[in-house]
């Protein structure tokens, strides 16, 4: 785990819930961005692979990245590493929490 960006080593969080990765704050024009094959048949969040969401790359715990990062819903621009959301996801993966 790297201390500049403990996200990329982490991605509990984008594999937390298939419920989480929901739109909530975006606009039409930010949702346009994002490709249609990662939106959930809703229309309401992202698509997930079980609870995984599909523009997650990479191995939890080890190297993740967000294929989408630049367009990413806000609800993933708002879990900050170390936050109750983080600590949450880290613990479903027996990940130690971020101090």
């Amino acid at each position: 785990m790297t201390d500049k960006n403990p996200c990329q080593a982490c991605g509990a969080c984008c594999a937390y819930s298939q419920n989480w990765p929901r739109f909530s704050t975006e606009d039409d024009a930010a949702l346009d961005l994002i490709p249609a094959a990662l939106v959930n048949d809703r229309g309401s969040g992202m698509r997930c692979d079980g609870d995984r969401c599909a523009a997650l790359a990479g191995n939890i715990g080890q190297a993740t990245s967000c294929t989408i990062y630049a367009a990413r819903p806000e609800v993933c621009r708002t879990c900050m590493p170390g936050d109750a959301e983080c600590a949450m996801a880290r613990r479903k993966f027996a990940l130690a929490v971020l101090i």
